[in-house]
């Protein structure tokens, strides 16, 4: 078994749907979690399902403010940071995403400062910690399978692939020069989860019939939060010191199967 004591983590995101379940299965591992979200009413029902032992904290992930303000209170309580899962992001759509011909600058902006840009302040602030402090450390990031396997009949959102690609490319990238440091860089690609994010998806009828052919695994289904706490657990314990610049995908098979439309949605 994986084993986080006495780790202490960051979870950006970490107050709902993935991150929240990632965060609570570091807990059980012995860690101490920070978690960081935007809305603050999710994040007083994250404080009330994590419990006393963690820290839940209100902030924007695209403000450099917000992961400077946690990373300020560990080092005046003189308590190190052990790692980074960060989490946060989201879809584009309502600001414009969407096929090429119909994406709006601005969707493609906020997509991106939703998902790469907030990204690349934490990973940054991170790096800068454990370089300062000559600490080795690990960095999770939350990519998405449509970053290299798209499907584009019901996930149509250009911009959203382009961020999820640039965060695989963007990991590599620094898990490659940070390496001679001891920070280790890694990445989790999920396929379609039970989300507040997914809900669009997940209550489409024809497209969850879809996503029982493009993820099979487990009778084909969308993946519950809980899937991929193991491979968190891999990636912020020190079963993994030996490994940095890997993508995992936790997808049920969606990168391995062509996926079939049924007759009701050609």
């Amino acid at each position: 078994m994986f084993s986080l004591k006495d780790k202490n983590i960051i979870v950006m995101g970490g107050t709902s749907g993935l991150g929240l379940s990632a965060a609570k299965h570091f807990m059980l591992m012995g860690a101490h979690v920070v978690a960081i979200g935007r809305d603050a009413e999710t994040c007083n029902q994250a404080a009330e399902i994590l419990g006393e032992n963690a820290t839940v904290i209100s902030g924007d992930a695209t403000n450099p403010a917000t992961i400077e303000k946690v990373i300020a209170m560990f080092t005046s309580e003189s308590r190190t940071i052990h790692g980074l899962f960060h989490v946060a992001g989201g879809s584009g759509r309502k600001f414009g995403d969407g096929p090429l011909h119909e994406l709006t600058l601005d969707g493609w902006n906020k997509t991106m400062e939703l998902n790469l840009t907030s990204l690349m302040i934490s990973n940054q602030a991170m790096v800068k910690y454990f370089i300062e402090h000559k600490l080795p450390g690990t960095i999770l990031n939350m990519a998405s399978v449509l970053g290299y396997s798209p499907a584009p009949k019901y996930f149509v959102t250009h911009a959203y692939a382009a961020s999820k690609a640039a965060i695989i490319g963007f990991s590599q990238s620094i898990a490659a020069y940070y390496a001679p440091y001891d920070i280790r860089v890694n990445v989790i690609a999920p396929s379609l989860f039970v989300t507040p994010m997914a809900k669009r998806a997940t209550e489409d009828e024809a497209i969850m019939a879809y996503v029982k052919t493009k993820q099979p695994l487990d009778n084909g289904r969308a993946g519950h939060p809980e899937d991929i706490a193991g491979a968190a657990c891999y990636f912020m314990s020190d079963m993994s010191s030996f490994t940095t610049g890997q993508v995992l995908a936790v997808d049920g098979g969606w990168h391995l199967s062509d996926g079939q439309y049924s007759e009701k949605s050609k």
